[in-house]
């Protein structure tokens, strides 16, 4: 059998037609003739010159297969090399023959892979900020063959990111160079000139009477003009999309007034000069509307039809519509289907097993009057069949199981599913924006299943504090803490070394250890929390210790020996129980305390400054929590009422220790604390973004025996930020933007301080009362669960008294500011805050004012 080494194997369809064409092989010829086509059988293809593309699809796109006939010539060869040019993969498409044996011939397809984007320069005129968007909006691209096509759907996309930006008339030239960094690769270069920013000078509306035409604007939450107080943070620019977005929600707005037929009659958008301050503005967008209100429609009658379960009167209270009422098409869906309490038909049935409930409002028009009649299928009542979990892949099974308020073989419960959303967004381990739920009913035998979707994040907490501040003698020094906090840490798993990931998580415990100093002040804590103790019922057990020191020696005597110091010790525990009844969003919690004081000399208390102080307590806390998530509430409350106690030594002794030395008096602390701190979130936006905070509180510190001297421990301490340098007498620290954080000895500037018989003032000391008000408007900016970020306006009062007789919750000092907030899952919520405060604080100057305060894992 001759071997036959064909060098070309031409496209038959191209040759000239004649009798006979000849291709040469070897030394050997093999005659290629139109009128006696001769006839092969393929043995093999082989594909080279690819790198990235699959072989055997490349052949299955050629369209020739092993093992089936081929004439020599014909339009099959033909229709390979078209087959594979069509894809527009290939700068060089060539078919031949490697060998003939026989009846058998050996093909081979070469293929010239087109460049490939490796990637994107942008002209150097552009900020840094600006390429990384542009980057990050045609990243997909990379490595995709360049074709005229992909560059086109480049450029475009290009241009859609600057419209989006309110440019309208960018210019984008790209050019295709080779990448001499890598093999068969290409750098797209894009030069942009941005153009100018296209602005909205003004908006037009006519046709307007039931709603005005600032309302119309208010309503249009993302089309604003330059010459509105939105327009200044939207930037005034036209974006399509959201404009035609605004105009559906200008008709729902006339919809909720009973404006059923209203229509945006008329709209156009046009390029024209602006009135400017000093001097026209030349190319800015001008939009005129023309509304059709129509005539306002009235609810007549609501019937109800299907309902056997309950009756018409318990559904026309639940949809609470009169007749008369002015026609809200938004507040009949909300009642019907989805009201945020749960206080609607669907619910109400729902939470009774029926899931196949179905409710259809048919309308019947007459005049300006519409009569409803709800068609209600009440169907079978469903059966929980199977619950299950997916995407816990740090957390274990059974803490996410445990706060799953659906069981299998409980009736289903609508409620029951928005609750368990709710308790695992509280957790803190899950991103609240991705928990789904996905119920899977049953129809033919009942039954439902329900699988919950949650995507881990982390919120452990590393705390890096510092700062420079005055110290004792008014000299600077460096002031820091360092704390790491596990949120989801798991005890058990230590002695596993795999569990080390870097650290054993995934039991839901807290475990949190701080460290803190300065130059003469060191202080160290730990705390351990079990959140469901014995893993049955959700008991949180918590034992907490700590131990302080602060030595003065050396910043108030120059070094001398004179020992002036204070050392603080003690341990806690505590056991919080989740309550039923009034609900279970109620927690009671149960704490027994020790501390104990060491002072030597120490100069900063004016009530004792030598002894041995101990101060065992009760603690008595009862809260209830029901905002839907923790890092940006949206509504809900907190409220907590804290009631802390010691034994009343002196009621008890027959000693009348008012007689006895300074540091006998002390030797046991007698006192009862209250505080009260409540929080309200009320969503201002139907998306959820826009939230104000109403927030009180207040502090009490009382004392059993009238007789007996001040408190020297627990006082509160009110102003600034909030943040402490240190804690070296329990004091509690309460920020009140707009007033400074520290003076010249380090306290709160709207605290007591001490005065002697004189009249004259003399170190803070804490109060035994304070007050604060909050009234907060927050924005969210950045909803990402790994950098959430959101904006804040705020009205801020307070006060803080020395003596419980001379408070006065009328009596403040009152502030106003803007601030932002950071929340990192390894840092905990970051802020800055500029505040004003408007009343001067006496023998302070320069304490209210204007003031920059920085915050770190806390809310104010």
């Amino acid at each position: 059998m001759k071997n036959y080494l064909l060098a070309a194997f031409f496209l038959i369809n191209l040759l000239p037609h004649q009798a006979h064409s000849q291709i040469t092989i070897g030394t050997d010829s093999l005659k290629i003739s139109y009128k006696s086509p001769q006839t092969y059988r393929i043995a093999a293809i082989k594909v080279e010159g690819v790198t990235y593309l699959d072989k055997d699809i490349l052949v299955v796109v050629s369209g020739l297969n092993v093992g089936e006939t081929l004439q020599i010539p014909s339009d099959k060869t033909t229709a390979a090399i078209k087959n594979l040019w069509k894809q527009g993969l290939f700068n060089d498409v060539q078919l031949t023959a490697e060998r003939i044996e026989g009846n058998d011939i050996y093909l081979k397809l070469y293929l010239e892979e087109r460049p490939r984007i490796s990637r994107f320069a942008f002209s150097r005129n552009l900020k840094t900020s600006r390429t990384d968007n542009l980057n990050e909006e045609i990243k997909g691209y990379k490595g995709k063959i360049i074709t005229q096509s992909i560059q086109r759907d480049i450029e475009n996309l290009l241009v859609k990111y600057y419209v989006k930006k309110g440019y309208y008339n960018p210019k984008i030239v790209s050019k295709i160079m080779p990448d001499t960094l890598l093999k068969n690769s290409v750098m797209v270069r894009f030069e942009i000139d941005e153009g100018k920013k296209m602005k909205i000078d003004a908006i037009e509306i006519t046709g307007n009477k039931a709603l005005s035409t600032p309302k119309i604007k208010s309503a249009m939450k993302n089309t604003k003009d330059r010459n509105t107080f939105g327009g200044i943070f939207k930037g005034a620019r036209f974006v399509a999309d959201k404009f035609e977005e605004d105009k559906r929600t200008i008709v729902a707005a006339y919809q909720d007034l009973g404006y059923r037929d209203a229509k945006i009659a008329f709209d156009t958008i046009f390029t024209t000069t602006g009135v400017g301050y000093y001097m026209p503005v030349p190319n800015v967008f001008k939009i005129k509307m023309t509304i059709d209100e129509g005539k306002r429609y009235y609810f007549r009658n609501l019937t109800y039809n299907g309902n056997t379960l309950y009756p018409d009167s318990t559904l026309s209270k639940v949809v609470g519509i009169k007749k008369g009422d002015v026609y809200n098409q938004t507040l009949l869906t909300t009642r019907l289907y989805s009201d945020p309490a749960g206080q609607d038909v669907t619910t109400l049935y729902m939470d009774d097993g029926y899931l196949f409930f179905s409710l259809s409002p048919i309308e019947t028009i007459e005049n300006d009057s519409i009569d409803i009649e709800m068609r209600i299928r009440e169907g079978a009542q469903a059966t929980i069949s199977s619950v299950t979990l997916v995407g816990n892949d740090r957390t274990s099974d059974h803490v996410v199981i445990r706060e799953i308020r659906t069981r299998p073989g409980q009736k289903f419960n609508r409620s029951d599913i928005i609750r368990t959303t709710r308790e695992l967004s509280q957790l803190g381990y899950f991103d609240p924006a991705q928990i789904d739920v996905v119920p899977t009913p049953n129809p033919n035998n009942g039954t439902v299943d329900i699988e919950y979707k949650v995507v881990e994040r982390s919120n452990d907490q590393i705390e890096l504090q510092g700062g420079w501040g005055p110290n004792a003698r008014g000299r600077g020094t460096l002031v820091g803490s360092l704390g790491l906090t596990l949120n989801n840490f798991s005890a058990k798993k230590i002695l596993d070394k795999k569990s080390w990931q870097p650290l054993p998580s995934g039991d839901g415990q807290r475990l949190s250890l701080r460290a803190q100093a300065n130059g003469f002040f060191q202080s160290y804590n730990a705390s351990f929390t079990e959140p469901w103790l014995g893993g049955k019922k959700p008991n949180a057990f918590t034992v907490g210790v700590f131990s302080s020191k602060q030595d003065y020696s050396s910043v108030l005597t120059g070094g001398s020996t004179l020992g002036q110091s204070i050392i603080t010790r003690g341990a806690s525990i505590t056991l919080s129980k989740r309550l039923k009844w009034p609900d279970d969003y109620f927690v009671v919690s149960h704490g027994l305390s020790y501390q104990r004081y060491l002072l030597n000399n120490f100069p900063t208390s004016p009530f004792i400054q030598t002894g041995t102080v101990n101060n065992v307590f009760f603690t008595e806390t009862i809260s209830r929590n029901s905002i839907d998530q923790p890092i940006f509430p949206r509504k809900g409350a907190q409220i907590t009422l804290t009631m802390q106690v010691s034994p009343p030594f002196s009621l008890l002794s027959k000693v009348d220790k008012t007689k006895l030395p300074i540091a006998q008096q002390y030797k046991w602390l007698e006192y009862n604390k209250f505080r009260f701190d409540a929080s309200w979130y009320t969503k201002l936006s139907g998306n959820g973004k826009f939230v104000l905070l109403t927030k009180v509180q207040f502090g009490f510190l009382g004392k059993y025996n009238a007789a007996m001297g001040e408190i020297p421990f627990g006082r509160f301490f009110l102003g600034g930020d909030g943040l402490a340098g240190f804690n070296i007498d329990d004091r509690e620290i309460i920020g009140l933007r707009g007033y400074k954080s520290q003076t010249g000895n380090g306290d709160q500037a709207l605290t007591p301080r001490f005065t002697d018989a004189n009249g004259n003032q003399g170190q803070f000391v804490g109060g035994t009362a304070f007050q604060k008000y909050t009234l907060e408007a927050r924005y969210l900016l950045v909803p990402n669960p790994s950098s959430t970020i959101y904006v804040t306006g705020f009205l801020e009062a307070g006060n803080n008294f020395r003596e419980l007789k001379d408070f006065d919750p009328f009596k403040n000092y009152r502030a106003a500011g803007v601030g932002a907030r950071v929340f990192l899952p390894m840092f905990g919520l970051l802020g800055v805050d500029f505040g004003y405060g408007f009343d001067g604080v006496q023998g302070l100057p320069g304490a209210n004012g204007r003031q920059i305060h920085i915050s770190i894992g806390q809310q104010f």
